[in-house]
């Protein structure tokens, strides 16, 4: 039975979501449709871009992404703790930037309203807005739109270009949420599109090596994508949204928090080299056994490898977390439990948890 989406999404429980959009009968309107022989390829780059506009506009941060031919994949963290902080006028610049100005609350914050009536609708026009400035659902629906009107306008059609609204999976917490992005960024590589990650296109992990490969260059961006103030720490401009960083070197794996992935990078790129040379029937892709592993590929230094993971992953259920975890998130909200990709338990906070989790990735 489909449940509504603030049954769904239950911030109280895990601030990360897995989100997947899926083209209407899963047609490839991203890539080349076999049925027209047309090549909607240069729609992967519409879809990136957008990510990276709302992420500047949104307080979501994106952990993991890939664009497919007919679906994507979206890890996202909702941050309302960042939205708690901006001024009206700052929320008032961020959802302008995507539907307009509004004459009321530009007076408003120009000190031109004549009664208290008109103050406090703008207040409360303020307040609605800094809520939907932290909302999935209202992120996923100017994301989903934006590019349903676009590719239609292309097509001079009307109609679905989406077969729904968008599907959402709570991560409920360290485990779930390395299965996941583990499972989003090799998406291209168990497609066959790609033979390593790191030469995969319009994926976070692509995004992650070329910024980690060059790390002194400048990629031109366009600025309308950055709009993020002081508020926010310095970062290199990408072609891409701002991800959000892994655990610094040198510091222990910790539970996910508001600043960082709860794992190194290093750990991370050995984990998705390692799962990725799995092979599996009805995937059509693996790593090659005879590849170099992926920092000697990168030209690293390899360090310790915690993450082994070994994982079965799909998109059945709600939730991504360990067993013990989903029962305590059932508790809490009021339900008798959940049902997803659960894992055993292990009392280890972190990299024993994920080498005992799982088995037979993907």
């Amino acid at each position: 039975m489909t449940r509504a989406r603030r049954n769904l999404v239950d911030l109280a429980l895990t601030p990360y979501y897995h989100v997947v959009g899926r083209c209407v009968r899963r047609a490839f309107l991203c890539g080349v449709d076999a049925y027209s022989q047309r090549d909607y390829s240069h729609r992967k780059a519409w879809v990136v871009d957008l990510l990276a506009q709302l992420a500047a506009g949104f307080a979501l941060d994106v952990a993991a992404y890939a664009v497919m031919s007919n679906h994507y994949h979206l890890v996202l963290r909702v941050n309302p703790q960042r939205a708690s902080t901006w001024t009206e006028t700052e929320v008032a610049r961020r959802w302008q930037c995507f539907f307009g100005q509004h004459l009321l609350v530009k007076r408003y914050l120009n000190g031109e309203t004549s009664t208290p009536a008109e103050r406090e609708a703008a207040q409360q026009m303020l307040l609605g807005w800094r809520e939907r400035l932290c909302s999935l659902s209202w992120f996923m629906r100017i994301f989903n739109e934006t590019l349903a009107r676009r590719a239609n306008a292309e097509d001079e059609c009307r109609g679905r270009f989406w077969e729904g609204r968008f599907r959402s999976q709570a991560l409920l917490d360290e485990v779930g949420l390395l299965a996941c992005m583990a499972y989003v960024d090799l998406n291209p590589v168990r497609a066959g599109l790609a033979a390593t990650p790191e030469s995969s296109e319009y994926t976070a992990i692509a995004q992650r090596l070329q910024a980690l490969m060059l790390p002194n260059e400048t990629i031109a961006c366009d600025p309308s994508l950055s709009i993020e103030t002081s508020d926010e720490s310095p970062h290199e401009p990408t072609p891409g949204p701002r991800l959000m960083p892994f655990m610094p070197e040198g510091l222990a794996p910790a539970q996910p928090s508001n600043t960082h992935l709860p794992y190194q990078l290093q750990d991370y790129l050995e984990l998705l080299d390692w799962v990725g040379r799995i092979e599996r029937p009805g995937k059509r892709g693996y790593i090659a056994a005879n590849t170099p592993a992926i920092l000697q590929r990168l030209g690293l230094e390899p360090e310790r490898f915690r993450a082994k993971l070994h994982s079965q992953f799909s998109f059945k259920g709600s939730v991504v977390a360990r067993q013990s975890t989903a029962r305590q998130a059932a508790s809490q909200s009021g339900r008798q439990f959940f049902r997803g990709v659960l894992f055993e338990q292990n009392a280890a906070p972190s990299g024993a948890a994920v080498q005992t989790a799982v088995s037979a990735m993907f």
